[in-house]
């Protein structure tokens, strides 16, 4: 028999949560001194005891919990339904982290306001790239990454998996220009390739056309990329272009799991003389 603070210690909740779980009859001391009043709980109601916390985190109430328990409710069910919740917290946290590198990006842009790193924006005629690709259509900005990270794991897939294809050099993601009457975004994901690659599942292989290109490199994560737009938008706008076709970001250097600090991304705007 274990004395109510060393059952209380070992379970990790206070002794004031177990006398009222004994009170509403949730968790009972196994026995209780007729002298003293001291309650001892056995080794095995810290079975019950972990059931009855599980089910709390879940949202359930008390009452709910002691209906659950009172029906034996199988440790397979209960493992099933924690196994949900935690898919559930896991996904709201990995929102949360999304929006605080938002956020985070969003904070270093406006203390760089008035401080606009130098970014060097060069005018080059770049060639056609034959590529595997891959297009969508999301409602908005936060659904942007997401449905990229998808399509180029498919591409990368099939890429890989396939026999006559090969990578021929960094990925490719084209923006397409919103009008007034559009609220989507299109987006095309693409790997440069060699060889052949069977069009199905959504990917096609064409090839972007070549263009004069008004160009500028960022190295650093994509978070802190607005100054590099800022920037190449600036000079398109002070030296008389216009932008004609859809915006590519290059991705010369990136690896999923590198450091985001490391990466190196050149921004190609289509442009001609206004």
């Amino acid at each position: 028999m274990l004395k109510i603070g060393i059952f209380a210690r070992v379970s990790r909740v206070s002794i004031k949560t177990l006398r009222y779980y004994d009170e509403i009859g949730l968790l009972r001391p196994s026995e209780i001194d007729p002298w003293t009043g001291y309650r001892y709980y056995a080794v095995g109601q810290l079975a019950r005891l972990n059931r009855i916390l599980a089910l709390k985190d879940l949202g359930l109430s008390l009452e709910q919990i002691g209906q659950l328990l009172d029906e034996d409710m199988p440790a397979e069910q209960i493992r099933g339904m924690l196994r949900l919740k935690q898919a559930e917290v896991r996904q709201r946290v990995e929102a949360e982290q999304e929006r605080l590198a938002r956020v985070e990006a969003r904070l270093r842009q406006i203390e760089l306001e008035g401080k606009m790193p130098d970014y060097e924006v060069v005018i080059k005629e770049v060639e056609p790239v034959r590529v595997a690709r891959m297009c969508a259509t999301v409602a908005c900005m936060e659904e942007m990454g997401p449905a990229i990270g998808q399509m180029f794991g498919q591409l990368g897939q099939a890429i890989g998996q396939s026999q006559t294809a090969r990578f021929a050099g960094p990925t490719i993601t084209c923006y397409h220009e919103m009008n007034e009457t559009q609220t989507d975004i299109q987006i095309e994901a693409a790997f440069p390739i060699s060889g052949t690659l069977p069009e199905a599942g959504g990917i096609e292989v064409v090839e972007l056309p070549a263009g004069t290109m008004a160009c500028v490199v960022h190295r650093g994560s994509f978070e802190s990329m607005a100054g590099a737009y800022s920037a190449l938008f600036a000079w398109i706008e002070q030296n008389g272009y216009q932008i004609v076709a859809p915006t590519r970001e290059v991705y010369l250097q990136y690896e999923p799991d590198g450091d985001p600090a490391q990466y190196v991304t050149e921004l190609q705007f289509p442009v001609a003389k206004a």
